[in-house]
């Protein structure tokens, strides 16, 4: 059975999304329409993904019948009202991380979720890898004994990208890549509470972070460190260190390497000849079967993702945030 998305948003990472779905079997997967703000590049993107309908207002999108789900793509501060407004007109949604801009918004919008009995996932797609379900066995095997420190670095040279830098535009490193370190953390870590949290940032004119380092604090002498930047590149790895050895997780975001104590394991990417404007993106056909598994079994959240994890993630981004000294009018 084919699920029927829609397409808020016609911005590069729907791009990518979208051509992800058009490496997916019809039989599993259709896109009927795309929303933008402006017609003309909703009809640009329709065009070139060969999508029938192409909208210029996002309650159009919500108000088509034919449509199961909704993948939104826009920038951070129109995931909360477009997200409302699909779930009130009855469909499912995949909102790109952040869900929101605070805990208080993702605590609205997941409620809503809820009583309206609909999907809702918060699109961290690194969740869905399958290098991540191994990496979560090769720990509880025991192989690195107790696992004390995690480390992770997210930073890409970007001062001019406006999405980054402004902050009605939802800019800040901690919004668009600390959520990747912070969910990461929470994943090794199953999901505690740290005790303490410890952020320290650079602020540009505008008031939004282009660097954060930050500290979370376990029980047990356990520490995770997580950095993030705008200004320079990053190695952009993970590690996983424990009283036996080491992992390490190339291009945490979207790995398909894990480097064990007893060698490297690969699982490699569907193939495909489609363009994508960032790195792996055709790693996206693991989140969208994801959201079909889950919708066509009548769930209202992911095990890969819950719920429970995106609220955590939002209440850490806001204490970040709180420490380093970004506020948002959402706030």
């Amino acid at each position: 059975m084919s699920i029927h998305w829609g397409i808020a948003g016609a911005g590069k990472i729907s791009h990518d999304f979208v051509t992800c779905l058009r490496t997916l079997p019809e039989s599993e997967h259709v896109v009927l329409a795309v929303a933008a703000r402006e017609l003309s590049r909703a009809q640009n993107f329709s065009s070139l993904h060969k999508i029938k309908k192409a909208f210029d207002s996002y309650v159009e999108l919500a108000e088509d019948k034919n449509i199961d789900v909704v993948y939104i793509g826009t920038l951070h501060p129109q995931h909360f009202d477009i997200a409302k407004l699909m779930l009130n007109h009855g469909k499912h949604v995949l909102c790109e991380k952040p869900l929101t801009m605070n805990l208080k918004q993702t605590t609205e919008l997941i409620n809503l979720a809820k009583e309206k009995k609909l999907f809702l996932m918060e699109g961290i797609w690194s969740r869905c890898f399958p290098i991540y379900e191994t990496l979560k066995k090769e720990i509880e095997s025991g192989s690195i004994g107790d696992v004390h420190q995690v480390l992770v670095s997210f930073g890409f040279r970007m001062p001019d990208v406006q999405r980054l830098n402004i902050k009605s535009l939802g800019g800040g490193t901690v919004l668009d890549l600390g959520v990747y370190g912070i969910q990461f953390a929470c994943l090794i870590f199953n999901n505690e509470i740290p005790h303490t949290v410890q952020a320290a940032g650079c602020l540009n004119e505008e008031g939004v972070d282009q660097s954060v380092s930050t500290t979370f604090l376990y029980k047990g002498n356990r520490t995770a460190t997580i950095i993030t930047h705008c200004l320079v590149d990053l190695p952009n790895e993970a590690y996983i260190i424990g009283t036996k050895g080491m992992i390490k997780v190339p291009n945490f975001w979207c790995p398909t390497t894990l480097e064990l104590p007893s060698g490297k394991i690969n699982i490699p990417l569907p193939e495909t000849e489609y363009k994508f404007n960032f790195i792996n993106s055709v790693g996206f056909v693991y989140e969208a079967n994801e959201v079909r598994n889950c919708i066509l079994a009548g769930v209202t959240e992911s095990s890969k993702v819950p719920h429970n994890v995106s609220l955590l993630v939002a209440q850490l981004e806001d204490e970040i945030r709180r420490q380093v000294g970004v506020t948002y009018l959402e706030d």
